[in-house]
């Protein structure tokens, strides 16, 4: 790859590894084109970064760091209008959409190849209310294993998630939901959680959809009946194995466009970014081939 590369570095990815990232991606990236780089000062930073980047006309952004991390570039650049291309590199807690990708995890020499190697793919993203998200966006209990994972601070990545998802099994008291799936009623239905998948991984390791395809313009939509905690325990274990869909209680459909109303303005995880909606309705859908990305 002979074009310039900007690299954005979340040096608090991956509770500190994303600035022990930053030499060796550097040295990686340097033997194959002019490298410039930045480092996050603030939550929010790498949207801000990346805009700068591509308004001075790079058209390469690397993300070193998560899920969120990549989002935030990932908007930067679809917010730009310019056809500037997503690079990961994986260092963050989850790292889920890399999962989907096949980007290697954490390695940071296979990681730069990827990028200068230049191979890339077009994938679609969703949209819901201002953001777009890359790998998936989560209501209910999804958000409540998020708020959980703040507050501990010795486990990370799947280990990290799957501790919080046992804790708020018997903690979460679910949510009442109602709305239309591509124009077609749903019903109000009491919901435990409710995740529409981009791509295939969530919550370091959960195959919430495991057969999504980023480019077939579509939302995996998959919901799970609120139920009592035996019924929660099986849905858990499912998920891990990635066969919660035949679960009694869980449904999933492949959608273009969502509308929920719920209760009440809900919080809701875009890509593991924390959200307060604006309305008691949300509207999710999908945005077919929005973004070009890296891969192997």
């Amino acid at each position: 790859m002979d074009a310039p590369v900007f690299v954005v570095f979340n040096p608090l990815a991956g509770k500190g590894r994303g600035a022990q990232f930053v030499a060796p991606v550097l040295q990686g990236l340097s033997a194959g084109s002019r490298v410039e780089h930045a480092l996050t000062q603030a939550p929010g930073d790498e949207a801000r970064l990346a805009t700068d980047a591509i308004g001075r006309g790079f058209r390469t952004i690397v993300a070193v760091g998560g899920d969120g991390t990549w989002s935030h570039v990932g908007n930067a650049i679809l917010r730009s209008g310019q056809p500037a291309r997503l690079g990961l590199v994986a260092a963050g807690t989850g790292c889920d959409l890399a999962k989907t990708l096949g980007v290697p995890a954490r390695d940071v020499h296979a990681s730069c190849q990827v990028v200068l190697r230049g191979r890339t793919r077009t994938m679609d993203v969703g949209r819901v209310e201002d953001r777009h998200f890359l790998n998936i966006a989560g209501f209910g209990y999804d958000v409540a294993v998020l708020e959980d994972s703040w507050r501990v601070g010795y486990l990370e990545g799947g280990a990290l998630y799957l501790y919080c998802a046992l804790r708020q099994l018997h903690r979460y008291r679910g949510f009442w939901l109602d709305g239309e799936c591509d124009a077609q009623p749903l019903g109000r239905r009491e919901m435990l959680m409710l995740i529409v998948a981009n791509a295939r991984v969530f919550g370091g390791g959960f195959k919430v959809a495991p057969t999504a395809d980023l480019a077939d313009g579509l939302l995996d939509a998959v919901e799970f009946a609120n139920m009592g905690l035996p019924g929660r325990v099986s849905a858990l274990v499912r998920l891990l194995r990635g066969t919660h869909q035949q679960h009694p209680r869980v449904r999933s459909a492949r959608v273009r466009r969502l509308v929920y109303r719920f209760s009440s303005p809900p919080t809701y995880e875009t890509d593991g970014e924390w959200n307060q909606a604006r309305s008691a309705e949300v509207v999710v859908e999908a945005v077919p081939a929005a973004l070009q990305v890296l891969v192997p």
